[in-house]
């Protein structure tokens, strides 16, 4: 089981955000069968069997084993994934692109670039898995407090500064025998309220 599986197949999408299936989705963390998933989501086995059908027809689930009762084989299934994250190629047609922004400053641009991040990602990940080599990344998450708008704007001044700085410094411009380009993104952007918070947990079920 993969930590987070990335969706780019359209119909897999579509099928992932069924809120029944969404539901088998998570329960499957763990194995179980058909029969054991009814018991918990409370519908009928067949129901469960349909919606079983379709998520393992698109990967989204996986054979575990089968299991000889009488004259009944039991399949026991379990999610291909953890966590499940659509990217933008499902909407490949409509998907932000980030060429069509120039303003560092726009909050449309860094979901765009957002949006980018987490279709190459996806790919890297599968390339990365299929020839069974560790993918290097790094990522830095935090929380900064400022005190007034033009703190903000100081903070963003100078950080591009230094970025700038840095890259400069180790940049190899002429991309020598070896090197391998690599993407930078940083971002800053307001935190949610702790009312938003809540209201996204509740949305998605979580206390």
């Amino acid at each position: 089981m993969q930590d987070i599986a990335v969706i780019e197949d359209p119909a897999a999408a579509e099928v992932s955000l069924d809120p029944i299936r969404t539901t088998i989705l998570r329960e499957l963390i763990q194995p179980a069968s058909a029969t054991q998933l009814a018991v918990r989501v409370g519908l009928p086995r067949q129901k469960v069997n349909y919606h079983l059908k379709a998520l393992e027809r698109h990967g989204l689930v996986e054979l575990v084993e089968e299991r000889r009762k009488g004259n009944v084989t039991e399949r026991v299934l379990q999610a291909s994934a953890a966590s499940y994250l659509i990217s933008p190629t499902a909407l490949a047609a409509v998907s932000p692109d980030p060429h069509r922004f120039s303003d560092r400053f726009s909050a449309f641009w860094l979901l765009a670039l957002a949006g980018r991040m987490v279709q190459e990602l996806g790919k890297l990940i599968t390339g990365a898995a299929a020839a069974r080599q560790k993918l290097a990344t790094f990522a830095i998450d935090g929380d900064i407090t400022f005190s007034s708008a033009a703190d903000r704007a100081a903070f963003a001044e100078e950080l591009g500064v230094e970025v700038t700085r840095l890259v400069d410094k180790y940049h190899d411009g002429g991309e020598s025998a070896g090197g391998r380009r690599h993407r930078l993104v940083v971002a800053l952007h307001p935190a949610l309220k702790t009312s938003d918070r809540t209201t996204t947990h509740k949305e998605h079920g979580n206390d």
